[in-house]
């Protein structure tokens, strides 16, 4: 029987620019990048040279600790570069697209007949196991660890996240045996929005679903976990974005690598907010083509969403698993009279700092602007607010920023993730990097713990 669980605390944030249901066609780019960021915790070697031509499905790289974990190229191409930055850190391997695009044929196969290990050397010999990450540590997981259950959800509900119901149509069979394939490994849980109706969803075979009824962050995949069946330490959880689930099953049904998506082009600076299919790694200058102002130098191009991506140009790459590409104003050249005395009726605050919260429901353009700078950390509960986990989130920080590993274990750092302290990044009056700081106390206890 299905479970609904009401999630009370949290915060929606109502921002200017969702995408309009309607997906556009973008050819594919003249040059598309994979990087190794966009699975943390992985330490590559790079497997391909300059000038080799590589198929749809070809390893680029591989993860230098557990080299049978690689990392298919999503387009058959030639490798122009592949680009470093210090210390011959590998930032990206950069492809041009052959005009037609070839496959490395892995075999239809029926999941249904599939055993545990056959699942995972499918995955691991197709480049998409490391898609799959792990709870502790938020990582791309190796086949080494021994799952107790996994995860998926398809509720996003952060503010202009894509909608995964949109994504979905077209591709539902694909996800269906992606989930098959993920319930043959381990215990698989799929959380979904109470507003969620297709039956795709709703009626998923294989898995236990469970609805979660409340604000954002009621879809992150660390909260459903924290509410459903915790991690105790030494146990591991595996989290699988929705859409990697249908290129499972693309690969499954298909017997190919395709790295296609649809992903929502959004923000107060996009001319016409909407829903595109791209390929990974394609370029963000052609997801962004005649789509913004001409002058974007005074614009917050993001790669991903606007709470949990991070902040890239024109001539960057789509991350691996980023579901939005996001524009809002940057703010720098904003010049405000008076501005921190002013009512601010279109200036939003989640304290009453300003009037808007006497205009009721509203959408708004805001920038990417701090507004005040870094400071002692005020022990007043806010982070608890916005933060539906059992967990002392404040002392959680505090410890972290000590380096104090026990206290750090002890208050549930095994159960988080960088993106669960978004919110909390948000609303934090000290302004605090809170997701770059739950990110370098995961990477402190891996190391400790390795």
């Amino acid at each position: 029987m299905t479970r609904v669980i009401k999630i009370r605390k949290g915060l929606d944030i109502h921002l200017k620019g969702k995408s309009e249901k309607v997906k556009t066609g973008i050819s594919l780019s003249d040059e598309v990048g994979l990087s190794p960021l966009s699975f943390p915790g992985l330490t590559p070697k790079v497997v391909v040279n300059d000038g080799d031509h590589v198929k749809a499905g070809e390893a680029l790289f591989v993860n230098k600790r557990c080299q049978s974990v690689s990392f298919a190229s999503p387009v058959s191409g030639i490798v122009t570069s592949v680009v470093r930055g210090e210390r011959r850190k590998v930032l990206n391997v950069i492809l041009k697209p052959d005009t037609t695009q070839e496959f490395v044929d892995f075999g239809k196969k029926d999941v249904e007949s599939l055993s545990r290990q056959e699942v995972i050397d499918s995955l691991l010999a197709s480049g998409l196991f490391g898609y799959i990450n792990q709870l502790p540590y938020a990582v791309s997981t190796t086949p080494e660890t021994n799952p107790k259950s996994i995860y998926v959800s398809a509720l996003r509900d952060k503010p202009l996240a894509a909608d995964f119901e949109f994504e979905l149509i077209g591709n539902e069979n694909d996800f269906q045996t992606g989930l098959t394939a993920l319930s043959k490994i381990a215990k698989t849980y799929l959380g979904i929005g109470r507003s969620q109706s297709s039956e795709n969803i709703r009626g998923a075979k294989d898995v236990e679903v469970n609805i979660f009824d409340g604000p954002c962050p009621a879809g992150n995949v660390g909260v459903q976990i924290n509410n459903t069946n915790p991690i105790n330490k030494g146990e591991v959880v595996w989290t699988v974005d929705p859409t990697v689930v249908i290129f499972f099953g693309r690969l499954f049904n298909h017997g190919k690598v395709d790295l296609r998506r649809i992903i929502a082009v959004a923000g107060s600076e996009v001319k016409k907010p909407a829903y595109a299919e791209v390929v990974v790694g394609q370029k963000i200058s052609s997801i962004l083509s005649n789509n913004i102002p001409a002058d974007n130098s005074h614009l917050r191009i993001i790669n991903g969403n606007v709470l949990t991506g991070h902040k890239c140009s024109i001539d960057d790459f789509l991350d691996a698993q980023a579901s939005e590409v996001t524009v809002i104003p940057e703010g720098d050249d904003a010049d405000e009279l008076l501005g921190w005395i002013r009512p601010r009726l279109s200036q939003y605050s989640t304290s009453h700092s300003y009037f808007s919260w006497l205009t009721g429901k509203k959408e708004y353009a805001l920038d990417a602007r701090i507004k005040g700078g870094e400071r002692h950390m005020i022990m007043s509960g806010e982070y608890d607010k916005v933060l539906p986990m059992d967990i002392y989130a404040e002392y959680l920080v505090k410890a972290v920023i000590a380096g104090d590993i026990d206290k750090m274990e002890s208050l549930g750092i095994y159960e988080v993730s960088p993106e669960d302290f978004a919110l909390p990044e948000f609303v934090d009056s000290s302004k605090l990097p809170l997701q770059s700081i739950i990110r370098n106390g995961l990477d402190m206890l891996r190391k400790e713990n390795s």
